[in-house]
């Protein structure tokens, strides 16, 4: 399995400098807590390793290899914002995000419906995504970043709003997907989960880590 390494990344928005020096990494079967206040970089960081923001400086690199389009392929993402279709049925939109990453389809639809089977959505496959409760939009969200069976998991405040039975159920999976060697970084404000769920823990403060 790969490892992530953010190496002295620089961003500034105008004259707000949102990274200064960022650096750190993330090893194979590691959970990694990525912790900080709200606007410390957090969110900066996982958004230019995914190529959905550009870097002033510094460099990303995908097991040695400098981040490009077809390694990031093999990443599943969660970002703070969620971005699925609330109109659609769920199975139907995993199948859909499943074939963006090249699976065909009858694989996706089998990935998709064991995925919710496992966030205990399988009798909900069918529903439309406006009709469940914000946990269980966050569940399938889960399924979404997990469909194309990633290498690598980046999750943007991942158990923001989920009550504790979901928050287990999301703990699990991340923990059982580490397990099979699968490097998990994620950022959360709490930091009893964070404590509890994660092998290393990065605080960051003013776009700079400041201790592991």
């Amino acid at each position: 399995m790969p490892t992530l390494t953010i190496d002295h990344l620089n961003k500034s928005f105008g004259e707000t400098q949102a990274l200064r020096d960022m650096t750190f990494s993330v090893g194979e079967g590691e959970l990694f807590g990525f912790v900080g206040s709200n606007g410390a970089g957090k969110s900066t960081t996982m958004r230019i390793a995914l190529g959905v923001l550009s870097k002033d400086s510094g460099e990303v690199y995908f097991d040695d290899a400098p981040i490009n389009d077809d390694n990031r392929r093999r990443i599943g993402y969660m970002p703070e914002e969620r971005g699925l279709y609330g109109k659609e049925p769920l199975l139907s939109q995993l199948v859909f995000l499943g074939t963006l990453h090249g699976m065909d389809k009858s694989a996706a639809k089998r990935a998709g419906a064991e995925l919710l089977e496992q966030l205990g959505l399988g009798e909900r496959m069918d529903d439309k995504l406006d009709d469940l409760s914000l946990g269980n939009q966050q569940r399938v969200q889960l399924a979404a970043s997990l469909i194309h069976d990633p290498d690598m998991l980046i999750l943007d405040e991942p158990f923001s709003g989920l009550d504790p039975v979901a928050v287990n159920v999301m703990s699990d999976m991340l923990r059982e997907r580490a397990n099979r060697g699968v490097p998990v970084i994620f950022s959360s404000h709490q930091l009893d989960l964070v404590q509890r769920l994660c092998d290393r823990v990065g605080i960051v403060t003013k776009g700079h880590m400041v201790a592991e």
